[in-house]
């Protein structure tokens, strides 16, 4: 089926983190299990990165729903100056 993606801008400082919650990233796919949707980041941030928010300072290349509705997946600045915008595929 159809997969829709909602998504609104977060707005960070240098070396802020955010926690990505169903309020930011969150899709449905027409399916009763939206839990079970696996997000993959096909071009990692370039000013940060995705972390679990169990292994700090490790990068990851995807999460689950389930780990967004349970806030275990955050986005971290790297302190990087550069574009001020960014956004996360």
């Amino acid at each position: 089926g159809d997969i829709v993606l909602l998504a609104k801008p977060v707005t960070l400082t240098e070396g802020d983190r955010v926690t990505l919650m169903t309020d930011v990233p969150v899709a449905t796919d027409g399916t009763s299990k939206p839990e079970k949707l696996l997000y993959a980041v096909s071009l990692p941030p370039v000013h940060g990165q995705i972390e679990h928010i169990n292994y700090p300072g490790v990068p990851i290349s995807s999460y689950r729903q389930l780990d967004v509705v349970a806030q275990k997946v955050s986005y971290v600045h790297d302190n990087s100056h550069g574009d001020s915008k960014e956004s996360l595929r």
